[in-house]
Order: C-alpha cells, then structure tokens, then sequence
C-alpha cells in the first residue's frame, strides 16, 4: 500500500549531557511521559566533567533521545530542563553538519593555541620572578613581625607619638641609644626617639649570653626551667659535671675514642650540616656535638683510670706493683699475688686486677665507695649555691635556717661516711664501714672495735649525731616564727604615717607600701609553716635517697664495663679462636655492630639520661627555683622561613 508523503512523519532527537546520578531517573520518567514512545540512549563519559551552571567537578553521560511528534518534544524538552540536563544543538543537514563539525575544531585548535601561549607566558614570569621570591617572602614576614610589634606599643594622644615598655639587657643599652638616633637620622625625623630607664617591680626576664659550646648545657639547665632572674646559673658547672659524671658511668678509652671521633667529624663539618635538614636523631646529635666533645674527652680520661680498652687492660704507666710468689707463677691462681711495698702502679686501676678471682668485688667495693664520694660533693655544691643565692638576694633567713643545718645534716651523715672512705683508702683498713654507720645511729656509744679507724672516732660519731638531729628541728621551726614575727611588726606599724607631709607625698607614699599591704594581707602562718615542713621532710628525706641515687654512677658503669667485657670474650675472641676466615670476618662484623648499637649508641644514651637525672634532682634542687621566663627580643633572624605568611 502507498500512503501520502505530506503524511510520513520524520522522528526527532535531542542530544546532550545529564549527571550520572541522575540518569537513571531521568530515563524512567522520560519512558512514563512518553508512554515508551521513544528510544533513549546514553553512555557514561570517562572522567570528570565540569558543569556549566555550577562550575564543579561531576560525572556525567551523554544521551540521545529519538522521538516523533512535536507534544513529545515539548515534554522531552521540560523533562530536560528540570533535570538540569545540558542539551546541545546538533543540524539534521549533513553539510551543516560538517560545518559544524570544522567550525568546533578550528575552534578548539584556537583555544589550545591560546591556552599554549598562555602557559609559555606563565611559565616565563614565574622563572623571572623565582629568583625574587625567597627575598619577597623574607620581607613580608619582615614586615608583619614589625607590625605585630608595633601593635603593642601603646599611643599616647596628647603627645602625638608611641610609647614602648620593653625589658633589654643593661649592657646593650647603650647600643640601643644609638640605633635609635640612627633610625631618626635615617628617616629625617624631627623629633628623636626618646629612652628612659623605667622602674618596674615586675620579675625581669633571664638571659644569658651564649654562644654554640655554651648554648647546648644552657639548654640542658633550661629544659628543667628557666632561673629566675639573677639567680645563680647551673649551667656554668654543668659544663664540667655533665660530661664527668657520664664519663664515670662509660668508662672506656676506646669507646671514648670513637666518641671523640664522632664529635669532631660533627664540629669541623659543622657549616655544612648546619644548612642541611637532619632527621630527628641526627639533629639532636648535632645540637649536643660540644657535649659529646666533652663527654668522650672525660671517657677516655675515666677509661684510663679504670684501665679499659674494650675491657682489655694495658700497661700504659708502667709494670705491675704485684708480683708472684714464685717464679713459675704456678700458685698465682691460689695464693694470690704479693704487692711491693715500695712501689704503687702510677695512675689508674693495676691491670693484674682485670682476669683475677676478686676483680669484681675490688671494682665494685671501688667504684660503689667512688659514687658516694661524688655525689656527696656534687651535693655540697648545690647547698653552697643556695648561699650564695641567699647572699645575693639579702635573705639571711634562708643562710640561717636553711645553707647552715642542710650543710650540718648533710656533713654529719654523708659528709662523715665520705671520710670515712678516704680514711680507709690511705690506711689501708679493714673496716667495715655499713657497720660502723648503722651502729652509729643504732649505738653511738658503743665500742667500735676493730672497725675504728682513727682515735676519738666513737666522740665525734656522737657529737655528729646530735649534729643531725639538731639540724631537723633547726630548719624546721625558727624561719616560720620569724616571718609570723615579722609580719605582725609590720602590722603594727601600719597605722602610723609620716607627719608633716604634703598631699604628693602621701600619695607617692601610698603607692609604694601597695605592693607591701597585699603581701601583708597575704601572710598565712599555716601555709609558710606546712611549706616548711614539707621543704625538711623533703631534704632529710632527700638526703639519703639523693646520696643512694649517685650509686647509679656505680651501677651503669658495672654494667657498661661487663657489657664490654661480654663482647669482646663471647664474640671476638671466639670467633678468632677458629681457623676460618669467613668465621673471623662474621665474629669482626657482629662484634663491630654490637660494639655501635649497644655500647655506643644505647648506653650512651643510657648515662646522658642518668647524668641529666643526677643534674635536675639531686643538685639542681638544692638552690635552683627555675621559676622564670626567658629573654625574647625581637629579631629578625628569629624569624622562621618556614612560616605561613
């Protein structure tokens, strides 16, 4: 059959995009209207799409739609819009559609060309510009930190100008002075700068001048807290008790020597690794390089005393003072040696010692009496700082009834025991020094026996026992009842004022005792008592567990030397008891890497945190408040590049 041709229809279509999220909808509602007269197709476009209404980042798919009839076209053409589809017009002409086609790609030919050009030009900036940048950066940076600055400056009105309060070092006064005068000469300022010393009862700021070898035991002192101003510095014996102290506990002139050597690859390298980025570890380890100097300088020093080179002695200072019994040495194992009496080894620990039956209870009867030694005198000096602390500050109070029983307490007991070592050291006693200090407190009038080691020992036991316990009630009483005293002197004198006086006086007066009135309003005798109280408990206490803390320096340097020991007979010599090569370089290699990993590296690590631990509790606690707050100027080479703008 033939139909009319004015009567065929042609099918329509719409192309376009719509959101993947959506095309699923979009489809079944395109299917309900046109009650599934027409042919939909779509396919999801590979990556991101940026969508022209909102400007963001979307998937999509792109569509076709097939359709006949003018009312289906309206209803595909709303569906469309309100899914927010993007359709896009496409000619049923096949010459328009080539057109169309080249007309797109001499399109996209020009926006790339554009495009092109575009990058070439920015990348031809950015290179003029990259040499620039880092001193761009560095002046912006300049710039807010004098703003923030310049905001806390206060603005006097009447005046007209800006007025700073600032804390500065006194020896850089005079510096100041002429920087000012130099910057009103620079920017032609009519009015100079003027600088005035203010009084102020704030506490100061502390500073100290530092420089690389002192700045790193300042930071040691700091990290326990910063001294209060004008309080005496532990730092300054720091610099030698540090590294002594961890030198006791790694006593090895080899191992010394391979700190040594480290520390000096770090300081004559020091420019070079200064300007680089350093991990974690090795940062830490190029902040402390003259405290490593230090401490493997006092290591090897140590090393020698004690006579150990990977725990191998050697006769450096000349032979042996023991000789044997026979000439064949034959008995040495079970009669023992027979020491000339006329002859003493020169310096250190005698190398007989090392191998024989009582080299571990002659090291540690030695090291373990050493400890307490040092430490008792490494207590005394934080006491004697504390007098001078008192002595500056004019507290007379606290030399009183604080330096004088805490030395006469300490002295007593510890300071007594000390003597005691010495003493039988130079006799040559056999002594037992634990009995002689517990029957000194248990029985002081007992008799000493064999353990005497010097006349009228059992008098002065006694005397220095009522020393100590005079010395409890000494520190505790007195300084409480004084500062009660005191307070209610100045109680008293409060309703009296000076007669005669103008009313500029009386106010200038009034200003100057406020500060007095709210100290006076302040006092409590329960508290500065119960402080008191806990401040002797704390120091009598203290006194025995400080002391017993230092045999810590006689423990690690045990355990460093048996290490040592260990390693060198269990490994190295083993392995160079076989004929192997291969066995000989294995047994080299472990014993190196042994020797590195657990004798240099953590046990080093292990004496600086005991050394760090006998600084901050047992000395620094004897004088030193730490209560202050550092000295920050305000500089520019403070600034860090690193920080956001």
């Amino acid at each position: 059959m033939q139909t009319d041709p004015a009567k065929q229809g042609r099918l329509g279509y719409i192309t376009g995009l719509v959101a993947k999220s959506k095309s699923a909808a979009f489809e079944r509602i395109l299917f309900r209207a046109t009650r599934g007269n027409l042919l939909f197709k779509q396919d999801v476009i590979s990556g991101h799409v940026t969508d022209s209404t909102t400007g963001e980042k979307v998937e999509k798919a792109v569509f076709v739609i097939f359709f006949s009839g003018d009312r289906a076209q309206s209803k595909i053409s709303k569906i469309c819009e309100a899914f927010g589809a993007s359709r896009y017009p496409f000619p049923e002409d096949v010459s328009m559609q080539r057109q169309m086609l080249g007309e797109v790609a001499e399109r996209l030919t020009e926006l790339r060309t554009t495009l092109d050009a575009g990058n070439l030009h920015r990348d031809a900036v950015l290179k003029t510009i990259a040499y620039q940048l880092e001193f761009w950066i560095s002046l912006v940076q300049r710039e807010k930190a004098v703003y923030h600055t310049l905001n806390m400056l206060s603005i006097d009105i009447t005046r007209k100008c800006l007025v700073a309060e600032a804390w500065c070092p006194l020896s850089a006064s005079n510096q100041i002075q002429e920087a000012l005068q130099r910057a009103a000469f620079d920017s032609n300022s009519q009015v100079g700068a003027v600088f005035h010393e203010l009084q102020s009862k704030d506490l100061p700021p502390t500073y100290f001048k530092t420089n690389k070898f002192s700045g790193a035991f300042q930071d040691i002192v700091d990290a326990y807290g910063v001294g209060r101003y004008q309080e005496a510095n532990p730092a300054v014996f720091t610099i030698i008790t540090f590294p002594f102290l961890f030198a006791v506990m790694f006593g090895d002139w080899a191992h010394g020597i391979a700190l040594l050597m480290a520390s000096l690859y770090l300081i004559l390298r020091e420019k070079r690794l200064g300007s680089k980025k350093l991990g974690d570890i090795m940062e830490m380890a190029f902040g402390g390089r003259y405290i490593i100097l230090l401490m493997s300088i006092f290591s090897i020093y140590t090393g020698f005393v004690y006579n150990e080179f990977f725990s191998v002695p050697f006769s450096l200072f000349g032979s042996s003072a023991y000789k044997c019994r026979e000439l064949s040495c034959s008995d040495a194992t079970t009669t023992g040696l027979l020491k000339s009496p006329s002859y003493t080894y020169p310096f250190g620990v005698d190398p007989v010692w090392h191998g024989s039956r009582s080299e571990l209870p002659f090291l540690n009867s030695l090291k373990m009496k050493m400890s307490i030694v040092l430490g008792v005198i490494h207590m005394m000096l934080g006491i004697g700082l504390s007098y001078f602390n008192a002595k500056f500050f004019n507290n007379p109070l606290d030399i009183w009834y604080q330096f004088v029983p805490q030395v006469l307490f300490l002295g007593a007991m510890f300071g007594y025991l000390s003597l005691l070592i010495i003493i039988k050291w130079c006799s040559g006693s056999q002594a037992d020094l634990y009995h002689v200090m517990i029957y000194m407190f248990l029985s002081p009038t007992a008799d000493l026996g064999e353990n005497s080691l010097f006349w009228g020992q059992r008098g002065i036991q006694v005397m220095l026992v009522l020393i100590a316990v005079v010395s409890v009630p000494w520190m505790l009483f007195p300084k409480p009842f004084i500062l009660r005293k005191r307070h209610l002197e100045k109680l008293q004198g409060r309703a009296y004022g000076i007669l005669g006086g103008t009313d500029l006086d009386s106010i200038d007066l009034d200003q100057e005792h406020e500060h007095d009135e709210e100290q006076l309003e302040e006092f409590e005798f329960g508290e500065i008592f119960v402080h008191q109280m806990i401040h002797t408990i704390e120091f009598v206490l203290g006194a025995v567990s400080n002391t017993a803390s230092y045999l810590r320096l006689w423990a690690l340097s045990l355990a460093h030397a048996q290490l040592s020991s260990v390693f060198y007979e269990r490994v190295l010599l083993l392995a160079w008891s076989y004929q192997s090569i291969i066995i000989r370089l294995i047994g080299c290699l472990v014993f190196a890497s042994a020797t590195i990993g657990v004798l240099l590296v953590m046990e080093t690590l292990s004496a600086f945190l005991h050394a760090l631990r006998l600084h901050w509790v047992e000395f620094q606690n004897k004088f030193y408040q730490g209560d202050g707050y550092k000295f920050s100027p305000f500089s520019f080479s403070a600034l860090n590049s690193d920080d956001d703008l």
